[in-house]
């Protein structure tokens, strides 16, 4: 059955199909199309199950008939990372969806993998609270967020969306629903017996704050003699790209919306002032929710001089700040609290930072959005705050011209464009030159997404010392590599 079921010509495909809609219900399983791609690789059939006991069972039945499974939520990533060996199921989470509506006063929702992330947001508005996550990607799931370990601007206050978890339900390759939350403990639980997602009837759990995932490169999960305990399991799965475990829900941490929220932007005459920024606003004492960077190529900014004695163009006359060319971008500080609190520390921020400081009551129009397009080659680099400005100009040098840069310079981690255009033989050149100079400040680039002759042409992920425990991790929670395998780094 399992090599008649590879192809949707012979009659074992036919046999799966029904299966799949026997779970899911008819209108729910089909034979993919030409758009149900993972990163280039077109799945055979894509199944929409309406709840954990239907999801499981597409996975049992995966497992029955040799058969490889990737989730997708909206697909605003489905592109992101390596391609997979081979995508037989596409699980699509839009089912499983909900927020459990709670207390105007909870710490924590509990909410739906296949949830929007805006839909998220918009009910827990009505309490006046919020989800401190603001992926770029438009119409992102949380599930999807959380398999991408996906953070905008509000990483700098909060952390990445992982540090938000503090309970998961997951589904096993073996298709066994797993629950993991903040007692360190993890159990199997069998679905329930009748199908429909009801979020009311999770156990909502405090944790303490964690970051990142596998892939993103945050955390640090260990592997016990016994296993995976607890949130280990549930921050592994943040980054994984689907590829340790098959998201059901999530328990996050939720704050209340601020009342007030101002930016304050400041153009930037070269990127060699970024450490010296960066550094008077952690000394400012004004508490950020986000220190953003903006480098766009080749948009300029309003023409502006500053003095020659300024320590960024010191003995530098030919400097665009001294001869009024225009500015190379902007450092906008985002300041969040009550409105009389805000506009303190709003005033004693633009003092800092001169008399260039601009305080706006909007974001401006890049905020939270990725410098790369579809089609693009897309970097994300991280290294401490302060060297950030190192990585802007290794990338100008191995390209050969600057490129745009944006995202947080607070915490010195930022996305970068490549034209698509390039060959995968000169990206190759560029990620060597770029990560020669990070490595020896502690920082990494990895490749987001990229055209499908760069992504099979050059080293996505760069070195990764995670990579042993990765593997580990891949060993424990999906021996026969059915959950899409070759998603993760090293090919797993």
């Amino acid at each position: 059955m399992a090599a008649a079921a590879r192809s949707t010509d012979r009659p074992g495909a036919l046999e799966i199909t029904r299966k799949l809609a026997e779970i899911c219900g008819r209108p729910f399983a089909r034979f993919a199309g030409p758009a149900d791609e993972v990163a280039g690789r077109t799945a055979r059939w894509v199944a929409v199950p309406g709840g954990p006991r239907a999801a499981a069972e597409v996975l049992r039945l995966a497992a029955a008939h040799d058969l490889t499974v990737v989730p997708r939520g909206a697909g605003t990533k489905i592109d992101w990372g390596a391609a997979p060996g081979r995508v037989d199921i596409m699980l699509d989470t839009g089912r499983l969806a909900g927020v459990w509506h709670e207390p105007r006063d909870a710490a924590v929702a509990e909410i739906g993998a296949g949830t929007p992330l805006r839909a998220v947001q918009a009910t827990l508005g009505r309490t006046g609270r919020r989800l401190p996550v603001d992926a770029p990607s438009p119409g992102a799931t949380l599930g999807g967020v959380l398999a991408a370990d996906e953070a905008g601007p509000l990483r700098h206050g909060h952390g990445s969306p992982c540090a938000q978890l503090v309970g998961v339900r997951y589904l096993d390759a073996d298709g066994e629903l797993v629950s993991v939350g903040e007692s360190g403990t993890a159990r199997l639980e069998r679905a329930a017996p009748t199908g429909g997602f009801d979020l009311g009837g999770l156990v909502a759990v405090g944790g303490g704050p964690g970051a990142g995932g596998p892939v993103a490169g945050g955390g640090d999960a260990v592997l016990g003699a016994g296993g995976l305990p607890g949130l280990d399991v549930a921050r592994l799965l943040c980054g994984s790209q689907g590829g340790l475990g098959v998201l059901v829900s999530a328990t996050m941490r939720v704050h209340a919306a601020p009342a007030g929220r101002v930016w304050v932007s400041r153009p930037l005459w070269s990127p060699l002032e970024l450490p010296d920024l960066v550094r008077a606003v952690q000394a400012a004492g004004v508490d950020p929710a986000a220190v953003e960077l903006d480098l766009p190529v080749p948009i300029p900014l309003p023409r502006r001089r500053i003095p020659a004695s300024h320590p960024s163009v010191a003995g530098r006359p030919d400097h665009p700040a001294v001869t009024g060319r225009p500015a190379v971008g902007s450092l906008v500080v985002l300041l969040e609290g009550g409105p009389s609190d805000v506009a303190g520390r709003a005033e004693r921020l633009t003092a800092v930072l001169g008399g260039e400081a601009v305080v706006n009551h909007h974001a401006p129009e890049w905020w939270g959005r990725y410098p790369f397009a579809p089609g693009d080659t897309a970097l994300r680099i991280d290294l401490p705050a302060t060297d950030l400005h190192a990585a802007v100009y290794a990338l100008r040098d191995a390209a050969g011209t600057p490129m745009p840069v944006r995202g947080s310079a607070g915490i010195g981690s930022a996305y970068a464009a490549l034209p698509g255009s390039l060959a995968p033989e000169r990206v190759a050149s560029i990620l060597t030159a770029v990560r020669g100079v990070l490595i020896a400040r502690q920082g990494r680039c990895v490749v987001v997404a990229a055209p499908a002759p760069v992504r099979r042409g050059v080293d996505l992920w760069g070195e990764l010392p995670a990579l042993p425990r990765l593997r580990s991790a891949k060993a424990h929670l999906d021996p026969h590599r059915r959950l899409a395998p070759g998603r993760l780094p090293g090919g797993l």
